[in-house]
């Protein structure tokens, strides 16, 4: 009998870090392994992703598909009710090792009518019900932060990067005696996307307004859970999403944290992303995490 295991992303900047830590605590024996390209929306049905289908493919009678938690396979209702019963018809047994549903067997039927059972179908809904709430509250909670930073005058999202038909003018006036702030507020980007377009030429042109400092030394801080997985969804510069992306999950009962070593800058600014979940459309344990997180960052400045 094989173990298939089943991983997924919703965006090419999330990681299958966490999902990695709790399958690895389970001691699966000889797993074999079906992840999804990165980026692969929970709004597709499973049945239509393409490493779903190639597990179902691969699986005989008797063989149990592992994931993490439910919501890396399915989030709707009617998409799980649709998974069971493909799980049924070829006789796959189910195994969700974190989260709400891994303490259920969710393929119990009825001995004599073979349907699933009545007390599954009453806890798989509404639980499937707050996974569809968590995921719209979220992306409801990053608007209304966007809103918010703009009606600061800030921008939300990445940063643009310098046009390249521009990249040259900019060279030529830093080679003139241009300053990298000067640059970065004539053609409105950031100065990281100045000092990337002059990369080459900075060790033997360094301006007079641009003084040169000590590096900052990494510090490591514990991310609450629901801080991290706020943050992988949202819009990050390249040195955030790089300290996201390599921090370490650490087991914490039924949810986790995320060791996360980065300059206290770049703490600073993964903070100011999650401004949102202190507003009042957050829900209190988010706001408690993001609290949490604040406390934390706010320690570097003493």
């Amino acid at each position: 009998m094989a173990n298939l295991v089943y991983k997924r992303v919703s965006t090419d900047q999330q990681s299958t870090a966490r999902q990695n830590l709790v399958l690895a605590e389970a001691g699966i024996e000889d797993p074999v392994v079906f992840e999804e390209e990165a980026g692969t929306s929970s709004r597709l049905h499973p049945l239509q992703r393409p490493k779903f289908g190639k597990l179902l493919d691969y699986a005989r009678p008797g063989d149990t598909v592992h994931i993490s938690e439910m919501f890396r396979l399915v989030r709707g209702t009617g998409h799980i009710l649709d998974v069971l019963d493909v799980l049924h018809r070829d006789r796959l047994a189910l195994r969700i090792h974190d989260g709400a549903f891994s303490s259920m067997d969710l393929t119990a039927r009825h001995p004599r009518t073979g349907e699933l059972l009545s007390t599954v179908k009453f806890m798989v809904q509404p639980l499937a019900a707050a996974g569809e709430l968590q995921r719209d509250l979220q992306r409801e909670l990053t608007y209304d932060g966007l809103r918010a930073a703009e009606a600061k005058g800030n921008k939300g999202g990445r940063r643009p990067a310098l046009a390249g038909d521009t990249v040259a003018d900019a060279r030529t006036a830093y080679l003139k005696g241009q300053s990298i702030a000067a640059l970065a507020r004539e053609h409105s980007v950031s100065r990281g996307a100045i000092r990337t377009a002059v990369a080459d030429l900075l060790p033997e042109h360094v301006a007079a307004d641009e003084p040169v400092r000590s590096p900052e030394l990494s510090i490591t801080l514990d991310m609450p859970g629901k801080v991290a997985d706020f943050l992988r969804a949202a819009e990050l510069e390249p040195a955030e999403r790089t300290a996201l992306e390599k921090g370490v999950p650490v087991r914490r009962g039924q949810g986790y944290t995320l060791r996360v070593s980065a300059t206290p800058a770049v703490h600073r600014q993964l903070l100011a992303h999650c401004q949102a979940l202190d507003s009042s459309a957050a829900i209190p344990a988010q706001r408690k995490a993001r609290r949490e997180y604040e406390n934390r960052v706010n320690i570097l400045s003493h």
